[in-house]
């Protein structure tokens, strides 16, 4: 992913006052600054069998998510996102979950345990879990 694509990530909450947040490990875990740093899987992705968009209509960010499924296993995710810290982490680290796991393992993927797996996020950065959560519980929808 390019510095500028990041810087641009980067910036979008910058008008939500909740999302002015230092990127230090005082507010964040090193798991999530390490995913907001290091995006894995960023990305469009060819051929998906299913993608869809997120809104965070509070701060304005949003999540694209993409996934390929192949005999009910997720072989491959991919996300693109425009928002703040906790948002690029927790795409990130969803992307890494669902990659490799079946269906009905992505189903139980909740805010609540992307949060937590990510050393828990503070009250003021939870929407970025929540709105990965939203984001996968659209795309299990269009999957149905």
């Amino acid at each position: 992913m390019s510095d500028s694509a990041i810087r641009g990530m980067r910036s979008a909450c910058a008008s939500e006052a909740r999302c002015k947040l230092s990127y230090d490990s005082t507010m964040f875990s090193e798991l999530v600054l390490d995913h907001f740093r290091n995006p894995r899987n960023a990305g469009k992705l060819a051929n998906a069998t299913a993608e869809v968009q997120a809104t965070n209509p509070v701060c304005g960010d949003i999540l694209e998510l993409a996934v390929r499924v192949e005999n009910g296993a997720i072989t491959e995710a991919r996300f693109l996102c425009r928002g703040c810290t906790t948002s690029i982490a927790c795409a990130s680290f969803l992307t890494e979950r669902l990659t490799g796991s079946d269906v009905a393992a992505a189903r139980l993927i909740t805010a609540e345990a992307i949060s937590e797996a990510l050393g828990g996020l503070l009250p003021a950065t939870f929407h970025g879990a929540q709105l990965a959560a939203d984001a996968l519980g659209l795309l299990l929808e269009k999957m149905s």
